[in-house]
């Protein structure tokens, strides 16, 4: 059986010719790359973006009442089906608190990005809306025809089937789930802020970028000691880009797999999804069935309308 319940609701695909609008929420990026990915993007769908998506305030694109409510805006902007992240970074955390999400809910279009964007995706699971953890278009402007077309089939296709083999596992045991989750230290981030909520039951998706082993320890403590993952049914785990050992050696593996022991549900490494050369689209939300044992396996399922999923 290919297809599971879910309580979230699922934006309505694209199709060529669909409007994506294009925001910049959190850094600064390379203009020649954003260009590309606008110019790709344009050959299958109606490209919307205000150039002040260029802006740069120090570390930022742009002061936060810029990109606050070029976000809002774009919540509810009629005809949008997708809304693109140009870049993460930082910033998001600095004003996603002022966002009135219950406009996602109310006017329902992909939401698309990751890193800093795991922010947005957080807030969005809130509202039991789906959300499209992936590249931004800045990466889209350096990326090959794989994650390009990869991009488009799941913008197209977001309830198609899909099943990952060949994953490591690190505790055996198969469970089942909405996904949630993304960055590790934006969710780290979130939980200090006091605006973390993991669904219930959640398959808990995990990727970091530039962090030594003992900063990843210290983030999933702090989940793990704040209850935050109590109710997590498994956990699969991304890429973990240049997370290289410490002086004491120790690597990312080790930690990660020591740290998730202790919440005795299924662990699952190697979805290839974060900073790597490959970040496959996958939606959050979706019913996610997790296998992990000697043949670990992540399946992703068609996700069928509950009577709680509203309109």
């Amino acid at each position: 059986m290919t297809e599971r319940p879910t309580d979230f609701l699922l934006p309505p695909a694209l199709r060529p010719g669909s409007v994506v609008r294009v925001v910049a929420p959190s850094s600064p990026f390379e203009p020649t790359l954003a260009w590309r990915g606008l110019g790709w993007l344009a050959r299958r769908y109606e490209v919307r973006f205000s150039r002040s998506i260029f802006a740069r305030h120090a570390y930022l694109a742009g002061d936060d009442a810029r990109r606050r409510d070029e976000l809002q805006a774009a919540l509810i902007e009629p005809e949008v089906a997708a809304v693109i992240c140009a870049r993460g970074g930082y910033g998001v955390s600095r004003y996603a608190h002022q966002i009135d999400w219950s406009q996602l809910r109310e006017h329902p279009r992909w939401l698309v990005g990751f890193s800093d964007v795991t922010g947005l995706h957080i807030e969005a699971a809130k509202v039991r809306v789906a959300s499209l953890h992936a590249s931004h278009l800045t990466a889209l402007g350096r990326s090959d025809g794989f994650t390009r077309d990869g991009l488009v089939a799941t913008l197209e296709a977001p309830t198609l089937p899909r099943r990952y083999d060949g994953l490591t596992c690190l505790q055996a045991g198969e469970a089942e789930g909405p996904l949630f989750g993304g960055n590790l230290t934006l969710l780290f981030s979130w939980a200090a802020a006091g605006r973390l909520e993991v669904p219930k039951g959640a398959v808990l998706l995990l990727e970091d970028v530039s962090e030594q082993p003992y900063r990843l320890d210290r983030a999933l403590t702090s989940l793990m000691v704040g209850g935050h993952l109590d109710d997590v049914a498994a956990v699969v785990l991304g890429d973990f880009t240049d997370c290289r050992p410490g002086p004491d050696g120790r690597h990312v593996d080790e930690v990660l797999r020591e740290r998730l022991s202790a919440l005795a549900v299924p662990v699952v490494a190697r979805l290839p999804v974060g900073h790597a050369r490959r970040n496959d689209p996958v939606v959050l939300g979706a019913p996610t069935r997790v296998s992990a044992g000697d043949e670990s396996h992540v399946s992703f399922f068609a996700p069928t309308r509950t009577p709680t999923s509203g309109a």
